[in-house]
């Protein structure tokens, strides 16, 4: 009897232990920099739990799969170390451009868990499958770029285009995470030999178009010249133009004022008009004006009249 009461007693205080034990576990807190879903029964709930102190059913009934907000980080074609150094995986960093050309491109890919089901239950490794697709994104990209592009001013392009195309894949892959950001690190040539030259033909390209600016600076100094000297002659051309013009006005007004007087008297004025052209024609020349019609010659010095009249 004694054996039976201490086995009741025992599985009695198992029976308390796993009671308080169960209660126990009903409780967790999710934190704000975290997010959480509960599983049942191996199912999960797509609801995102909210932050603090929540309640589900004793384990193995429910259980909590805790997942971090934070934007985490993943490297392609190098490495870093704890202590800051780098170590470059070339095998993956090499890849050829659509030019034909082989270089090594590092690629930092900064991504968040939007979905935590998705994450945990659609693939086996997402983190394989975001560097697959991270792969074959830069090397896509890369693939239709020439090395110039890669190496200089392009980058930025590229970087942009490999953020969207790797942002379709993980969508279409629907592995529970969304791209941040890409950031395209070190575009390098693969040997020494090779960078030198290409670093040469890039010297060349800088000085050439150093060259076209300042050609093109010195054409637009002299071209502005050459318009300010331009309009100038139109200005002085069309104000001759506008003094011809009047003076062309003044002669007509003049020519039909002589004209109306012609034909008022035309004897007298084609007279007039015959002595003014002498005197413009011979402005030396003594003019008389002579009456033969009787016996004595009669004549008058047209000069002196002239000179009486002033």
């Amino acid at each position: 009897m004694e054996s039976k009461k201490l086995i009741g007693s025992f599985l009695g205080i198992v029976l308390v232990g796993i009671l308080v034990l169960s209660l126990a576990t009903c409780w967790f807190t999710v934190d704000q920099s975290e997010q959480a879903i509960v599983v049942t029964l191996g199912k999960p709930n797509p609801a995102i739990v909210s932050a603090g102190l929540n309640f589900k059913l004793p384990y193995p009934i429910q259980q909590v799969e805790k997942m971090s907000r934070e934007t985490f980080s993943l490297t392609f074609g190098y490495e870093e170390n704890d202590a800051g150094d780098y170590t470059v995986h070339e095998q993956d960093a090499k890849m050829v451009t659509g030019d034909e050309n082989i270089i090594l491109a590092d690629l930092e890919v900064q991504w968040r868990i939007t979905d935590p089901v998705a994450f945990l239950y659609n693939t086996e490794n997402p983190h394989t499958i975001l560097y697959n697709a991270t792969s074959a994104s830069l090397r896509g990209i890369i693939g239709s770029a020439t090395v110039d592009d890669a190496l200089t001013d392009g980058r930025s392009e590229i970087m942009n285009d490999v953020r969207e195309l790797l942002s379709s894949k993980v969508e279409l892959y629907n592995i529970g995470i969304t791209i941040v950001n890409v950031n395209l690190q070190d575009v390098d040539l693969p040997n020494e030999e090779v960078s030198l030259a290409f670093r040469k033909v890039t010297d060349a390209r800088e000085e050439r178009n150093t060259k076209i600016n300042e050609a093109n600076r010195y054409r637009n100094e002299n071209l502005n010249i050459a318009k300010g000297e331009s309009a100038a002659m139109i200005s002085r051309a069309e104000g001759q133009r506008i003094a011809r013009i009047e003076g062309a006005r003044g002669d007509v007004a003049k020519f039909n004022a002589i004209y109306a007087e012609y034909g008022n008297n035309k004897s007298i004025t084609r007279q007039r008009l015959i002595l003014e052209v002498m005197d413009e024609i011979l402005p030396g020349a003594q003019i008389y004006i002579m009456n033969e019609g009787s016996d004595t010659v009669k004549y008058l010095p047209l000069s002196t009249v002239k000179g009486g009249s002033q």
